[in-house]
């Protein structure tokens, strides 16, 4: 019987975590998803997927911390062998993270601080450290962000990280080649979620801003990303190497 490919996506309990999790059940793979701190959250994710046909599996993971990751691997290989019996997995989705809505001139260095530690710091070393466990011909696919292109004021420390993570991504796709990993970046626009607050979902103000804005009309859901994601962990997006793909609806064009 053909063993079923296996996604690893941080963040994975709410949100658009959460769609993309529920997008690669569709697909027929089985998943991984790690939680910051909402493990019924997570769980209920996992039944899911399980409800869908795959295997599922949580675990604990705080992606700004490095010296975490060493102990998050282990777990994972025992979560491997216990669950799906086997040692690797195929697709590496850093979905993970959380926004500051500050002004530059008043962006404090702690602030600065946790933006590089979730966003940048964290998805290199977490994708280095994956690479054992990651199989020949999978895939790396790293979420970035709308405000990487154009830009809209208070967001300037995360989205110089995600800039970052746009640049790491096409380092990844040179260096992985020889063992034909595919790594590429999903850029979601302003997608109502619970993500910084919950700004994109709220507030009225915000979100009739970004309608008209919106070559589309509206703000974005969640629906609207996961489904990519998951596309790109199929054989149809194997070409697919070192792009920056903006799921925005046309916002700011």
């Amino acid at each position: 019987m053909k063993e079923n490919k296996i996604a690893l996506v941080t963040g994975g309990s709410r949100g658009l975590g959460r769609n993309m999790v529920v997008n690669l059940a569709k697909k027929g793979f089985d998943v991984v998803l790690t939680y910051h701190s909402n493990k019924s959250s997570a769980h209920e994710v996992v039944s899911e997927v399980v409800k869908m046909g795959q295997k599922g599996l949580a675990l604990q993971l705080d992606t700004s911390n490095v010296k975490s990751f060493d102990r998050f691997y282990d777990q994972l290989a025992d979560g491997l062998k216990k669950t799906f019996a086997t040692s690797t997995f195929d697709f590496l989705i850093n979905n993970a993270g959380t926004g500051v809505y500050e002004p530059f001139v008043s962006t404090t260095e702690e602030q600065f601080d946790e933006m590089m530690n979730v966003h940048l710091k964290g998805v290199y070393f977490l994708t280095q450290k994956a690479l054992p466990y990651l199989n020949d011909g999978g895939r790396i696919i790293n979420i970035s962000s709308g405000l990487a292109r154009f830009t809209i004021p208070n967001s300037s420390a995360y989205a110089s990280m995600k800039g970052g993570v746009e640049v790491f991504t096409r380092y990844l796709a040179k260096e992985l080649a020889p063992r034909k990993i595919t790594a590429n970046v999903v850029a979601p626009g302003a997608i109502a979620t619970d993500f910084g607050g919950g700004e994109n979902k709220t507030n009225e103000v915000k979100r009739d801003i970004v309608s008209k804005f919106t070559a589309l009309g509206r703000v974005g859901v969640p629906e609207d990303i996961g489904g990519i994601v998951a596309f790109l962990c199929t054989e149809d997006a194997r070409w697919i190497n070192a792009q920056r793909i903006e799921a925005s609806g046309g916002m700011m064009i």
